[in-house]
């Protein structure tokens, strides 16, 4: 089970932790009886359990990525979730549907929980797209840069938007928009927790912006 990491302030420094300690690990002042300068809070986790978010986009390291970790530079794999918490994700072995594998990514919602018509019909929507020949690699082979995982997702993102009227997204503008902003921000947090991981604390000087997303002094 992951932990979670926790900010507090003493000393003018934000210290980050799993645990709030008995004494400051800056300046060795004991807590006890004393406040601190700011309440410890807990830092928002980026990760999901993709199973457990439904009619969602996912982002999650490939099998390839033996650590697991969003680091900036690893191959990642992208997914879609039906009602159920199933993910479906294209391969070069073609669509798969998977119950598991999906504990630890990022999420993005794509249906507001209000849109019950289309809620009704996302797994037949899901179902008929994912069933589409250009899918079948014996019909269409996966390819690395214009036919792979994230064709699938989007272009199926585009198919529901359609059915809405809404107009499509591209490739960059959707990565710009909803995926490269929570890839910085898990990037940010797998560091954080490898380097509380390391040294117990990691401390920096007062942040300038929330580590939610924004840059900090120690950056």
């Amino acid at each position: 089970m992951e932990k979670n990491v926790i900010k507090f302030s003493h000393c003018g420094k934000a210290i980050f932790c799993f645990f709030v300690p008995e004494q400051c690990p800056e300046c060795g002042v004991s807590f006890s009886g004393k406040r601190l300068e700011e309440a410890p809070v807990s830092v928002p986790n980026p990760f999901s359990n993709g199973h457990k978010v439904l009619c969602a986009f996912l982002v999650a390291p490939t099998e390839a990525n033996t650590l697991r970790e969003f680091n900036g530079g690893s191959d990642l794999h992208t997914g879609i979730t039906d009602t159920n918490g199933v993910v479906y994700n294209y391969t070069k072995n073609g669509v798969c549907r998977d119950h598991q594998g999906w504990e630890r990514c990022i999420s993005i919602p794509l249906v507001q929980p209000d849109m019950y018509n289309l809620i009704n019909q996302w797994d037949q929507y899901l179902e008929k797209f994912s069933s589409a020949q250009m899918w079948d690699p014996l019909c269409q082979s996966f390819h690395e840069e214009s036919h792979n995982c994230y064709s699938f997702t989007l272009t199926f993102i585009n198919r529901v938007l359609a059915t809405q009227s809404k107009r499509a997204l591209s490739k960059d503008e959707f990565t710009r928009t909803f995926v490269l902003p929570r890839i910085k921000q898990a990037s940010k947090y797998s560091l954080l927790c490898q380097e509380i991981s390391k040294n117990h604390f990691y401390i920096v000087n007062s942040l300038k912006e929330d580590v939610r997303g924004g840059q900090s002094d120690g950056d």
